[in-house]
């Protein structure tokens, strides 16, 4: 499907689109692949990766700016929604530019991509968005409501949305492993509750998702990868075992378990192999049998978390994800 296509992806300077573009380059050999952003000097590193690859272009601009990204999107096929403003405290601190992100932002590439002709959105989601308790999943809980029923609001035009969901990405900036052993070196690790546990997914596994939802969706799907769980005291015990612990309590907007599918989501939701595929409520879709296909109904008190998964990360997993990933973890 992606095959000589033109695809854009809004954030592409991200952790995602610096795993996203060259696996896609590789398997897809696409015709244009756009990096959408607006950190100038992101996007000049990022450029240094593909010299004079002419399938690579890289655009400036903002998913609040609804012209230009009329512009950016012309002749674009498929669209990887990646731009978020996603830091938990920033966004408890900075509200209202989280809201003119995630929520507006969505809002505006929608009506573009509808406009343009765009054939395919796929838009990334976070656990955090299920049974939001903080800002940052409560305007992503809001854009995955946006993305769904712009289905709906396509009218006549053949534009189709969908959304992926995942928890921890491993190794991104920011996140908890390269955290943990950027203070190695210290001898003492900040965990704010023992009894913490985060779902585990690799870049390329949030990727690969993103194919599949682009070839699997009819229209308002929001596919849950099946990823394995770790507790936070394995994690400070693989990264930094030399370490002692001091237990700072849960942040502001913080949950001690993370969740992709709520108890709500189960009357919609449907088991797959390799994930789950949360359909939409509205207009009849969840049973749609275009969107069902061959997936099995999950129990009506069924949630998905990482404290009740049937799947966990060992430490020798994790080790040896961290041995062979070492130069990259906390640098994209």
């Amino acid at each position: 499907m992606l095959t000589d296509s033109s695809i854009l992806v809004t954030g592409g300077t991200g952790s995602f689109g610096h795993t996203f573009v060259p696996m896609t380059l590789e398997r897809f050999n696409p015709r244009r692949l756009i990096i959408f952003s607006r950190d100038e000097m992101k996007q000049w590193e990022m450029a240094k990766l593909y010299g004079q690859d002419p399938r690579v272009r890289f655009f400036i601009g903002d998913v609040r700016d609804r012209e230009r990204l009329f512009r950016a999107l012309d002749g674009v096929d498929y669209v990887v929604h990646a731009a978020a403003t996603k830091i938990v405290p920033t966004a408890e601190y900075n509200p209202f530019e989280c809201v003119k992100t995630n929520v507006i932002g969505a809002m505006n590439l929608i009506d573009a991509c509808i406009d343009k002709g765009v054939k395919r959105v796929v838009a990334l989601s976070t656990d955090k968005a299920s049974s939001p308790i903080n800002l940052y999943g409560a305007t992503k809980l809001a854009s995955d409501k946006l993305f769904v029923a712009g289905n709906s609001y396509v009218g006549e035009h053949d534009t189709r949305f969908a959304v992926v969901r995942y928890g921890n990405v491993m190794g991104s900036r920011g996140s908890v492993i390269p955290f943990f052993l950027s203070l190695k070196s210290r001898g003492e690790l900040p965990i704010t509750d023992p009894r913490m546990t985060r779902f585990m997914i690799s870049l390329e596994q949030g990727v690969e998702l993103v194919w599949h939802a682009f070839e699997d969706m009819v229209g308002g799907e929001i596919y849950v990868k099946k990823i394995p769980s770790m507790s936070i005291m394995d994690i400070a015990r693989v990264t930094a075992p030399e370490a002692s612990y001091q237990v700072i309590g849960v942040r502001p907007g913080e949950k001690i378990h993370e969740q992709m599918v709520g108890l709500e989501d189960a009357p919609y939701t449907y088991e797959y192999p390799e994930h789950f595929k949360i359909l939409p409520a509205i207009n009849g879709w969840a049973n749609s049998p275009s969107r069902i296909k061959d997936g099995v109904k999950v129990a009506d008190d069924f949630s998905y978390s990482s404290d009740n998964n049937n799947s966990w990360m060992s430490s020798d997993e994790l080790r040896g994800w961290i041995e062979k990933n070492s130069e990259k973890i906390g640098k994209i």
